[in-house]
């Protein structure tokens, strides 16, 4: 397996686009993204928990209730929810599409990010439809990429090249997320593409098995937006044998994916709102996996660690704090805990309590732009990991006229 260019234009059989349509005022910006899917393909999907959803995934789950798509419209800079026309936007967004595309729109992904509760204006989006769809190519990645960000300041994505069935396969994806992240059940919105033959319901599976492990592990800010969604298409014009059984290509199909999703994790953390350092919380010698997630998740989430991160001060008491009320069951006494970077490493505390280090070396390791948190707990053989960031000045700028 490895690591190729191209993103969601890696896999056989797909191409992408992003343009400006004029959602967005500035016009340097793409702001509606395109990608599609030469033949239909089995689609998956994972949705926010949050009890308010956007227009576009409810519309969406119901495009997906048959496991097939072939083509993804994203808008940026409008979210298009708790508006009482989301619903007709979004059908007549995906009506659009599928016509210009030649396709059925019951077989269009929609997605919409940005500000919540502003009214969406169809007009732009109808007139950029066509130059959206005449510019799709299998150089596209870029462009749709860009047109799905709002407040991230990279272009996230990532592909692979692995082998199955003696055939050559790849999976790719984007992502958009830079604050309101606390996914449960997904992340702000990522897209995937393979060109791997595999049935719908195992796709779902494995969509549905991985995040618990890769976005469910990811906290910017501790908000689990109303839009998160992740989806994934595959098209099989890698011509393997169809996967149908939970076999050695479908472990090997696993590892392929997790690949791309760890990631994106990792790129959205670090390109957090106003972030200036990825977090990487390791835990290790738990007693069971839900501790171990439990434990990794409650450090990252911690504000009072983001803080301390971000001024790098090794102010290991609050990630024993944030343990402490996580809700983990674990012996507080067994624990130990070190800071890792490019500059080395340094323990901080042992047994649950402090020891002796260096400020001055903790204060260089810590100045790194990523650290990692070792927990160890010294209870078992069970271990996780949750990417965040650090909290910064810049975060409440960023959010304090966020709408304005």
């Amino acid at each position: 397996m490895k690591i190729v260019n191209n993103g969601i234009c890696a896999a056989k059989g797909f191409t992408a686009n992003g343009i400006h349509c004029g959602i967005r005022k500035n016009k340097e910006k793409r702001d509606l993204s395109m990608i599609f899917s030469a033949v239909p393909a089995h689609a998956a999907a994972v949705y926010t928990t949050n009890l308010v959803k956007g227009a576009p995934l409810l519309v969406t789950q119901k495009h997906l209730s048959n496991g097939i798509a072939q083509a993804v419209i994203c808008n940026s800079g409008n979210a298009n929810t708790c508006n009482a026309n989301g619903m007709e936007i979004a059908e007549e967004m995906s009506q659009l599409a599928a016509k210009e595309l030649g396709i059925s729109s019951d077989d269009m992904i929609i997605a919409s990010t940005g500000v919540i509760g502003q009214p969406l204006v169809l007009e732009p989006i109808a007139n950029g439809i066509p130059d959206l769809v005449k510019g799709l190519s299998s150089d596209g990645c870029q462009k749709a990429a860009e047109g799905i960000m709002t407040t991230d300041t990279v272009m996230k994505e990532i592909a692979v090249e692995f082998e199955l069935d003696g055939k050559t396969c790849f999976i790719g994806g984007i992502a958009k997320g830079s604050g309101m992240i606390h996914p449960n059940m997904a992340t702000m919105l990522v897209f995937i593409t393979t060109d791997v033959a595999i049935s719908s319901e195992l796709l779902q599976k494995a969509l549905s098995t991985d995040i618990q492990n890769t976005f469910n592990m990811v906290s910017v800010d501790g908000d689990t937006s109303t839009n998160d969604m992740v989806t994934v298409l595959a098209n099989g014009m890698a011509g393997n044998r169809e996967i149908c059984t939970e076999n050695e290509d479908f472990a090997r199909f696993m590892r392929a994916l997790n690949t791309v999703t760890v990631q994106l994790c990792r790129m959205i953390a670090s390109d957090g709102e106003g972030a200036t350092k990825l977090l990487e919380c390791k835990v290790s010698g738990a007693e069971d996996l839900q501790t171990a997630k439990t434990v990794a998740k409650g450090v990252v989430c911690s504000s009072l660690l983001k803080a301390a991160m971000f001024g790098a001060d090794a102010n290991w008491g609050r990630v024993l704090c944030a343990i402490g009320y996580s809700g983990a069951q674990v012996d507080i006494h067994k624990i130990d805990v070190s800071f890792q970077s490019a500059k080395g490493i340094i323990p901080v505390c042992k047994n649950g309590e402090g020891i002796d280090f260096s400020e001055e070396k903790a204060k260089k390791i810590l100045l790194e732009k990523k650290i990692e948190i070792l927990v160890e707990l010294h209870s078992g053989t069970a271990s996780s990991t949750a990417w965040g960031c650090d909290l910064t000045y810049d975060y409440v700028r960023i959010n304090g006229d966020y709408r304005t």
